[in-house]
């Protein structure tokens, strides 16, 4: 479903992605872990059409996102780190909006949305305006939203960041939950490496821009002799405090900005 050979991308003399290659099947749950300034975002906006890579090659369901960007878009969701929902509209207003965006058809779009916010445990609130949600109310609306098209691909950057255990794990049991059922492919990526254990049929890591090592979970503990993903992901990327990169400095909301700019 995804496919990426030898990608590079350089900002002036800093290269901050090298000569990257990995692969993502079709129903798989990938996460790509990386410490601060790894390159991690910048990959992302490459896969997600917002930048143009360097050199190497991106496929997207058998499409380049350089050369058909419209096309790659529509075969995949996104939830951006920061928040990108309208405050003022209501849970089911926001459903609408993106339904519109993406030209689904009315009918499509009420029946998915009442099945979307149901699954999420929305529905009851789906009148409220979103500047009453909880952090956690917010995360499963936006996850509810980015699947509104029916994308065979979800992109998750940091979906729990701030949320309490409860939350995080109620969330993850409802993307795994239509991982199972929709066959959709979940890219993610986040800090908490237990989610990452628990969730991921796989596992790629990055640091100083090259991917230093991908397998499953188990696979990644026994080749660094660790007990927990946590303390593979330390083996292989080392203890050193990391600041962020210029170009991860650029907000996800400029990101989010961005994409509402391009469709």
């Amino acid at each position: 479903m995804i496919r990426v050979e030898n990608l590079t991308k350089t900002f002036g003399e800093i290269k901050a992605v090298r000569d990257v290659s990995f692969e993502v099947g079709m129903g798989e749950i990938f996460a790509f872990l990386g410490p601060n300034g790894a390159g991690k975002t910048t990959t992302i906006k490459m896969l997600t059409t917002l930048l143009r890579p360097t050199g190497g090659k991106i496929e997207i369901d058998g499409l380049d996102p350089a050369t058909k960007q419209n096309e790659v878009r529509k075969r995949f969701g996104i939830v951006f780190q920061d928040p990108s929902l309208d405050d003022e509209l209501t849970a089911l207003e926001n459903l609408e909006l993106h339904g519109a965006l993406y030209e689904v058809p009315h009918k499509v779009s009420v029946e998915r949305s009442e099945s979307l916010l149901k699954l999420f445990e929305l529905w009851d609130r789906r009148n409220d305006p979103v500047k009453q949600f909880s952090g956690g109310m917010r995360r499963r609306l936006e996850i509810a939203r980015s699947l509104l098209h029916v994308p065979k691909i979800i992109f998750l950057d940091e979906p729990t960041l701030g949320l309490d255990p409860q939350t995080r794990n109620q969330l993850w049991a409802q993307v795994k939950k239509l991982n199972e059922e929709e066959r959709v492919t979940v890219f993610l990526t986040t800090h908490y490496m237990d989610e990452a254990d628990r969730v991921a049929h796989r596992v790629a890591i990055i640091d100083h821009g090259t991917i230093v090592a991908q397998g499953t979970p188990a696979e990644l503990k026994q080749q660094t002799n660790s007990e927990t993903l946590e303390a593979a992901f330390l083996a292989l990327t080392g203890n050193s405090i990391r600041e962020e990169s210029a170009d991860a400095n650029q907000s996800l909301k400029n990101m989010a900005q961005m994409w509402r700019k391009k469709r």
